[in-house]
Parts: structure tokens; C-alpha cells; sequence
């Protein structure tokens, strides 16, 4: 399934939960990272499984969990905690390099044969660009069965950095957050998995998240991560292929598929070849 909006909900909240299903979010994102405060952590991770076992159809809506950073002592504890529920995948945060991510995918195999589940069912959206070092592994990573994307946030590695801004003076981000941004686009098509864009914080600006999502998509991402449920039916307009793009896409595969034998067709008076074919497929894929 392609995740065109995946929503940030926190952990602890019934009350944003039970809204959350109705907002029309590809996937909720449960969250016990950042929006649960570390004395209420235990009963978040209690209010998460419940959650998850009580909506095992997720054929209309995926369920996956945030958990803790490698590097914060209780990510064991977070998977152990929620696994019984059956998370579509892991949310995995403040990676600095792909060994991380390998050792989070032996710990879900191990929990995968515990509930009987099968090996690799559990995927991994990996929040790559919340560190510097994370930065400078980008280039590192290979093909992983259980990644089913790559993600950018900028709030960690800005803080990490000492930056005093993200975006100069007309709105546009800074270099090394379009680095970020880019390394994490660039990497995602290298592996093969969706390129998820990072959150649009200020919820109440319709337009700024509409346009944003708009140059998101057409910078090669298909999907964005959202914070409130008022930013998911924007999104999913955003990552959804228009009529014209679709009937495009028909018209080329169409014209490949009748001249199999053919590496550059004319197509309503413009020449077309296999680059185009394969953005096509794209488009109809999603």
C-alpha cells in the first residue's frame, strides 16, 4: 500500500485516537516518542497496545508506533510493550547509522517468531536526518527488505546543530536542511521505498501545507508525514495523481505495450521513451 498520509497521534490520548480513525489517514502513526512525557510512558505504551488490538482490520488504515531512539534505553521496552497488537510497522527515530536499523530488525524478528507472526511482516519507516551523523550515512544504507521508507525531520537536527533558523527570509529552507531533505529523497529512490516528506508544524495555515505538499510531490516525494487531522485530506489531494496524469500514464503504457520491440515511440506528436514509460507505471502504481 502507498502511504500518501501517515498522522501523528500521540500515545497516551484516547481522546485524539478515536478522532484520528476518522480523519482519513493512509496510516496513524501511535506515537511514544516526543509527545509522551517519560512518567507517563508506561501507561502510553498499556493505551497503544489496547488500541492496536482492537483495530486488527487495517485494510482501510494502517496502524504503526514511534518509538524511543536507539540510543534511549527503552526502545526494547516500547516494541515488547506494543507488539502483542500487531503494528503494520515501527517508526524508528534519531537514527545515526544503519546498524541501528539492523539491530531493530533482529529485535522484530525475534518478536515476529514469538507471536507467530511471519518473518518481515513488520515494517520500518526510518526518520533518517535527526542527527548529523545520520547525515553522513545517508550514503551507507542498502537495500533492507523490512524499510518501507525513508523520512526527514529538521526540529532534532536543528537543535543539534545550534541553528537559529530553518528558512531564510522568503520561507525557503536553508542549505543544509534542503540537504537534508534532498539526501533523503535521493536515498529512498537508491533503496527502492517511498520517500515520506517531514511535518508542516504550523497546522493552521491551509495554504502554506497545500503548497508545500504540492513542491513535495514534485520534488519525487509520495507521501507526507501530518501532525493534525485538518492536514490530511490536503495531503492525500496533494499525492494523488490527477485525471490528466492518469490518462497520460494510460496512453503511455498503452503505446509501449503495442509496440513492445520499440525504445522511443511518438506519442501525440511528442517522442517518448522508457524514462517516461517508467514514470508512468509510477503514477499508475499509486
Amino acid at each position: 500500500m502507498m502511504l500518501r498520509s501517515l498522522l501523528f497521534v500521540p500515545g497516551d490520548s484516547e481522546r485524539k485516537q478515536t478522532k484520528a480513525v476518522d480523519s482519513g489517514a493512509d496510516a496513524l502513526l501511535l506515537d511514544l516518542e516526543d509527545s509522551v512525557a517519560a512518567a507517563h510512558l508506561p501507561a502510553a505504551r498499556q493505551r497503544v497496545r489496547e488500541f492496536l488490538t482492537a483495530r486488527s482490520d487495517r485494510s482501510q488504515q494502517q496502524l504503526w508506533v514511534r518509538v524511543n531512539a536507539p540510543s534511549s534505553g527503552t526502545l526494547l521496552q516500547d516494541l515488547v510493550a506494543v507488539f502483542p497488537g500487531a503494528p503494520d510497522g515501527i517508526v524508528l527515530p534519531k537514527v545515526s547509522a544503519p546498524a541501528e536499523v539492523a539491530e531493530v530488525s533482529h529485535y522484530l524478528t525475534a518478536l515476529e517468531a514469538r507471536e507467530g507472526r511471519a518473518v518481515g511482516s513488520t515494517r520500518l519507516l526510518v526518520i533518517a536526518t535527526e542527527t548529523p551523523q545520520a547525515l553522513l550515512a545517508l550514503n551507507t544504507y542498502s537495500p533492507q527488505a523490512r524499510i518501507a521508507g525513508l523520512t526527514w525531520g529538521s526540529e532534532d537536527l536543528s537543535a543539534a546543530l545550534a541553528v537559529t533558523r530553518k528558512a531564510d527570509d522568503h520561507g525557503a529552507l536553508t542549505f543544509t536542511f534542503q540537504l537534508a531533505r534532498s539526501l533523503c529523497v535521493i536515498t529512498s529512490a537508491a533503496l527502492g521505498v517511498q520517500a515520506i516528506d517531514g511535518v508542516y508544524t504550523d497546522f493552521r495555515d491551509a495554504a502554506g501545507l497545500k503548497r508545500e505538499a504540492d513542491e513535495a510531490r514534485k520534488d519525487g516525494f509520495s507521501g507526507k508525514l501530518a501532525i493534525h487531522p485538518d492536514q490530511v485530506a490536503p495531503i492525500n489531494a496533494a499525492f494523488q495523481p490527477s485525471t490528466a496524469e492518469i490518462e497520460w500514464a494510460r496512453s503511455v503504457v498503452a503505446a509501449f505495450a503495442a509496440a513492445p520491440d520499440a525504445g522511443v515511440i511518438n506519442l501525440d506528436g511528442k517522442m517518448i521513451d522508457k524514462p517516461h514509460w517508467v514514470q508512468a507505471r509510477r503514477i499508475l502504481d499509486r
